[in-house]
């Protein structure tokens, strides 16, 4: 492949990444039982998120002569990347704390739990996301325990061979794609989204621009609410960048001929 049809292939595929942004978000609100904005940006989210991965291959194809590869001997990340997962991990404990708050019918930064569910019954919110909220849970706190679970298993040997709990799959291999494709838009949404809105909050608290009161009573109160759930999307969001990485590396495929290097088994 020419180096700059390459170079090009590369752009593409930065530029189709950007696209795929907000996916995510259709993806929650799909599985909370509620429709997303538009169909048409949702498909076309769900077009390019799928054209990235397939423009990276394509730049990448042709750089090596073919050869037999096997999968690498389950591994755990650096110590250093752990210390990241940790971090990433308990940044959502304050949000969590605000949000069961809410929904336990407690009060927080000026709004009661009453409030909060009147004001997601007025933006809209589907049946299933009031059931819940009835019964003392929050979707976003669940989301954030699925992504913690999913930040876990990709520093974490489990992530890479199915453990004894799953069954039917135990002593499997993990398909890479498998926490790989959810990580990468977890973190191309979140990172962004958490790293500019604190930059934002931060602006806010220094009252270069103006927070928007939004719902809540006053600017000050969505402020703090701002500052506790964008903080814990940019550190989590950065963990889930790191940890992704790591993933990807210990489970690049090795020559057949490598030391370390351990057969694929047929039923993975």
């Amino acid at each position: 492949m020419r180096p700059a049809l390459r170079v090009v292939l590369w752009a593409t595929c930065l530029l189709t990444g950007v696209a795929a942004f907000g996916l995510l978000m259709d993806v929650i609100t799909l599985t909370f039982g509620q429709g997303v904005d538009s169909a048409v940006a949702a498909t076309h989210h769900a077009l390019a998120a799928v054209g990235a991965p397939l423009l990276a291959a394509t730049a990448r194809s042709a750089r090596r002569p073919s050869e037999v590869t096997v999968a690498p001997p389950p591994s755990a990340a650096s110590r250093p990347v752990q210390l990241v997962s940790w971090a990433g991990s308990l940044a959502f404990l304050p949000y969590a704390a605000m949000k069961l708050t809410w929904t336990t019918g407690g009060t927080f930064a000026g709004m009661s739990g009453e409030e909060m569910l009147a004001v997601s019954e007025h933006n809209g919110a589907s049946g299933i996301w009031l059931t819940l909220e009835s019964w003392g849970l929050d979707g976003t706190v669940l989301l954030a325990a699925l992504g913690v679970f999913l930040l876990w298993g990709l520093v974490r040997p489990w992530g890479q061979v199915f453990p004894r709990w799953t069954w039917r799959l135990s002593g499997r291999r993990v398909p890479r794609w498998l926490p790989l494709a959810p990580a990468l838009v977890g973190a191309a949404t979140l990172t962004p989204y958490g790293v500019l809105g604190v930059g934002y909050a931060t602006l806010a608290t220094a009252d270069v621009v103006t927070m928007p009161q939004g719902d809540f009573h006053s600017p000050g109160d969505a402020l703090l609410v701002a500052w506790i759930g964008l903080t814990a999307f940019a550190v989590y969001g950065v963990a889930l960048t790191i940890a992704a990485r790591s993933y990807w590396t210990r489970t690049r495929p090795l020559p057949r001929e490598h030391p370390e290097a351990l057969p694929v088994p047929s039923s993975g």
